[in-house]
């Protein structure tokens, strides 16, 4: 039985998650009950955070947990700090979470969490405590084995020891594999802060090769210059790409002959935007999604391309460094432009996959070295891609239709196995 993919004026990424689900249903013919039964979170919790202000006053903000799979292990997840973090965005980023975790094939279902809140306009004591406050919220459904946070917009590895704290606190005992993308000195994983980039080169490079492109020589742009995009950057240029354009919210820098990196990552420091850098030339923030490159990696927010600019989009490949980067109806349209479009549950799945082995490390109470995590995360991602591009080829369907076949094939294939209670 086929299933209707809604079209909705204005994608937000709660429908184009949706509507990916439904295509993946489509291809395998599975029917509307299926649909019900994996769109649905499993749970959902909307919480108040009061927050005590430097100055004395309140402010009341908005946090959020959503479990939308628990079927293949417990759930797993970023928290995100941004203002204009909602309940449907946390649904869309669970739902992701649960069909990347499938894909790389890590024993955990898909979560997500987030306040609405901007980290920029608050002290760091405020931070602490609007952190606190709303881990004791969600407290009853997080853990080691329910739901283990993860860093994501906005929040670092102090958001994850404020976590861990809270918690142990309030169990009575330490309890590191609470969170992942915590300090060394907490139990973090050594490579957990670069995982998600690191994995993001792997398969842009992969992506190169399979289109014949040499990678030594090849152009890039970068489009969001943060926790993904800055280190992604930095290891394509290591494997010989020439990353010719960067940007982050406030603009964009370019230079044809390939942006000096280590200047630019000082400016950047010092600056806290690439805005101003004297070595390139400046441009708007959005011209780094436009420019003619071999390969282009959105690496900020969700829906940056879209019905409205896809057509402007000159990249030969687009490697989704971030979740939800590209709308569905610009997949369709950078589909039939020929354009290869490396899916987010693929491309950045780099991140879990090391928040995994962190987590296994925290069980063992055994730290690897990082020559061990950066050759594991290797083999989980090239293992990844070669069976994402091998379904691709051999069923003449796009990147992401493979990848989401195969992962919701395999969530649905645990559902079964499991059975219904009663």
């Amino acid at each position: 039985m086929l299933l209707d993919t809604p079209v909705t004026s204005v994608p937000t990424p709660l429908t184009d998650a949706r509507r990916q689900l439904r295509q993946a249903l489509n291809i395998l013919e599975y029917g509307d009950d299926v649909f019900e039964m994996l769109v649905t979170p499993r749970r959902e919790l909307s919480v108040a955070v009061p927050l005590r202000t430097d100055d004395g006053t309140m402010l009341t903000l908005r946090g959020y947990r959503v479990q939308h799979s628990l079927t293949r292990g417990p759930a797993k997840g970023g928290l995100r700090f941004a203002p204009g973090v909602n309940l449907d965005e946390v649904r869309a980023l669970a739902m992701w979470m649960t069909w990347k975790c499938a894909l790389v094939d890590l024993p955990y279902g898909g979560a997500k969490g987030g306040i609405a809140i901007d980290p920029t306009r608050h002290s760091l004591g405020e931070l602490e405590r609007a952190t606190r406050r709303y881990t004791s919220e969600i407290l009853p459904i997080i853990g080691p084995d329910r739901d283990i946070p993860a860093p994501d917009i906005g929040t670092s590895e102090q958001t994850m020891a404020w976590i861990m704290d809270t918690y142990s606190a309030n169990v009575g005992y330490t309890v590191p594999d609470v969170v992942t993308g915590k300090p060394l000195s907490l139990g973090g994983s050594l490579g957990r802060a670069t995982a998600t980039s690191r994995g993001v080169a792997l398969v842009a490079i992969a992506a190169l090769e399979h289109r014949g492109i040499r990678v030594e020589g090849s152009t890039a742009s970068v489009q969001g210059y943060g926790k993904v995009g800055r280190s992604a950057a930095r290891f394509l240029a290591d494997a010989g790409v020439r990353v010719i354009c960067v940007s982050d919210e406030h603009g964009a820098v370019h230079r044809a002959g390939g942006l000096d990196l280590d200047a630019l990552d000082r400016h950047v420091d010092m600056h806290r935007t690439v805005l101003g850098f004297d070595r390139a030339d400046a441009l708007a923030a959005g011209d780094a999604l436009t420019l003619e490159v071999d390969l282009l990696v959105p690496a900020a927010v969700e829906g940056v391309i879209t019905a409205s600019n896809v057509d402007e989009v000159r990249a030969r490949i687009v490697v989704e460094g971030a979740n939800g980067p590209t709308t569905t109806d610009a997949d369709e349209r950078l589909a039939e432009r020929g354009i290869l479009v490396v899916p987010d549950i693929l491309a950045n799945a780099g991140g879990v996959v090391v928040s995994y082995f962190e987590w296994a490390q925290g069980r063992q109470t055994y730290r690897w070295s990082l020559e061990t995590v950066e050759q594991r995360l290797r083999e989980r991602m090239t293992a990844a891609w070669n069976e994402v591009l091998t379904h691709s080829i051999r069923h003449r369907t796009t990147l992401r239709q493979s990848a989401m076949t195969i992962a919701v094939a395999r969530v649905y294939d645990a559902h079964l196995n499991r059975g219904l209670y009663p």
